[in-house]
């Protein structure tokens, strides 16, 4: 298993059991880990990169059985924030040395592409010198072009599973996995930064579902990768199952490191939510980036993707100086920057 490790640090590759095997078993994590965190310092040293998140709508269209805001829950307080809104959390973030805006939200009609782009052009003018990134679901290829013509340059888009079978037991009928591929593959064309990623743990997920994953990232080749352990929703199908493993998130971290060294692997709110000290695990075992929330605090219960978020009464300068903090006593720096990939 040592070999096999090295030799996944090697070539960023390894044969489908191999890959297994290091997915089932716990004996060589503390070696896994240690080579994960080699290949991170090798490219991007101790930094680590902020991004300031704004989750701006929580209404959606879609219906997804795992996610607190699905369209037929109707315990969310849903609301809307303004462009005058999402200006004031970017202004707020600049002053605490946020260089990226993270734009999330659910897939909500009343945000049609010229208010989207009114956004982002109007961030990027305040702000010249920040990157700005989406995260608003599947749209068509059109859209995409307008968004990156206005001035956005990342996109995130998990792709939750790469398993068509699998992906239908996460999704109601008229969601395909088809076209979240096509998105992603849309946005990569265009040009945009791309991230893809998937959960850990969901019901019914196999190590065959998690391989497959591996695999269709080895084709889009991301320059972000975003994965968190599946964390339930009181008001949702899914609510009665048991939450991901702490554990294989932060195998599978180590694991997308090796074989994407120069991936921007965030270390997620799910990780802090399923353990106190799960973001600096996440660091520790090769991610390189953290999200704190500049969302209005009003609002940030109502984001309730999953129960028990970290972080809804804080507000931006609290959760950016206890990040800090974190990460300082994890062994690495937070850097004001606007955190590119670093390829080749």
């Amino acid at each position: 298993m040592k070999e096999m490790i090295q030799q996944l640090r090697e070539r960023q590759d390894a044969d489908d059991e191999s890959l297994k095997q290091l997915l089932v078993t716990s004996d060589w994590d503390r070696m896994l880990f240690r080579e994960a965190d080699l290949v991170r310092r090798k490219i991007y040293g101790d930094d680590v990169y902020v991004r300031g998140l704004i989750e701006f709508t929580n209404y959606c269209r879609n219906d997804c059985y795992y996610c607190g805001i699905r369209r037929s829950n109707h315990h969310v307080k849903r609301y809307r924030l303004t462009k005058e809104e999402i200006l004031a959390c970017c202004r707020e973030g600049y002053l605490l040395g946020f260089r990226t805006f993270v734009l999330q939200g659910g897939e909500d009609s009343y945000y049609k592409d010229d208010l989207i782009c009114q956004m982002v052009s109007s961030i990027r003018k305040e702000f010249p010198d920040c990157i700005v990134t989406l995260s608003i679901g599947e749209r068509s290829r059109e859209s995409y072009q307008a968004f990156y013509d206005a001035g956005a340059r990342r996109y995130l888009l998990r792709h939750e599973t790469a398993d068509d079978a699998y992906y239908q037991k996460l999704h109601p009928a008229g969601m395909l996995l088809e076209n979240r591929k096509r998105c992603l593959f849309d946005l990569k064309e265009i040009g945009f930064q791309v991230g893809a990623g998937f959960m850990v743990g969901p019901p019914f997920q196999t190590v065959e579902h998690l391989l497959t994953d591996l695999r269709f990232l080895q084709k889009l080749q991301p320059d972000m990768i975003g994965i968190g352990p599946f964390l339930t929703q009181k008001d949702t199908p899914f609510s009665g199952f048991t939450n991901g493993s702490l554990s294989l998130t932060l195998r599978l971290i180590a694991l997308l490191r090796l074989m994407f060294p120069y991936a921007l692997i965030p270390a997620t709110t799910a990780l802090g939510t399923i353990h106190p000290q799960g973001r600096e695990m996440g660091l520790k075992a090769g991610a390189n980036v953290v999200m704190p929330n500049l969302s209005p605090v009003g609002v940030r219960n109502l984001y309730a993707l999953y129960d028990n978020k970290i972080c809804t009464g804080e507000e931006a300068a609290q959760c950016r100086d206890c990040l800090e903090r974190r990460v300082s006593a994890a062994g690495y720096h937070i850097v004001t920057d606007v955190g590119n990939v670093k390829r080749k």
